[in-house]
């Protein structure tokens, strides 16, 4: 299983995130606390090996904002919350789809995003928030052709719960690798080692 490990600001969290196994670092670039830069994000995953993706975090962009922003961070994936410009972009894309009441999970076996990411319902902000959405209405066998990541209030504690009941084909983390609002390195190894041990 892989991970994704998001809202990285800093270039020891980032090389604390490649050096412990994450397949994916994601950077915010939507209204969030975890805001950063392109610029700031190019500079702190210059070290990173080409076998992890770096990920664009938007929230509704416009496909202007999303293109420039793609190339001035080097970004290898764009994840998006909310309304997409387009359908396709200069670089693969993965749809954030909130967990609520209910999903038509025909429509999204055929969307044109190449990864599906199921999180909660947005608080304050998109995403990052801490919470799980409801798991058990989530059923994904009619998706058996995506590539799923789960998000959503992931901790140490529950990734292997999440692992054995969806399968996934990653799992994505954001608060629950922090202490008081910051990334702890010490976390982000500890999930890292946890979310890929086979039980």
């Amino acid at each position: 299983m892989k991970v994704k490990i998001c809202g990285l600001k800093t270039k020891g969290d980032v090389e604390t995130a490649v050096r412990n196994g994450a397949d994916y670092i994601g950077f915010v670039f939507a209204e969030s606390r975890r805001r950063i830069t392109p610029k700031h994000a190019r500079r702190i995953s210059k070290m990173i090996p080409k076998s992890v993706k770096k990920v664009g975090v938007f929230v509704s962009p416009t496909l202007d904002e999303l293109e420039a922003i793609i190339t001035a961070a080097d970004l290898d994936l764009v994840q998006i919350h909310g309304e997409r410009p387009a359908n396709r972009f200069s670089v693969p894309h993965i749809r954030a789809v909130a967990v609520k009441d209910t999903l038509d999970l025909a429509v999204l076996a055929n969307d044109p995003a190449e990864y599906l990411l199921f999180d909660a319902p947005p608080q304050k902000y998109v995403g990052g928030n801490g919470q799980t959405f409801d798991w058990e209405k989530l059923q994904l066998n009619d998706l058996s052709d995506k590539k799923v990541f789960i998000a959503g209030g992931l901790t140490v504690d529950n990734v292997q719960t999440a692992r054995q009941l969806f399968n996934p084909y990653a799992v994505d983390i954001s608060s629950g690798v922090e202490t008081n609002g910051e990334k702890d390195c010490e976390k982000i190894a500890e999930f890292l080692k946890k979310a890929k041990e086979e039980m």
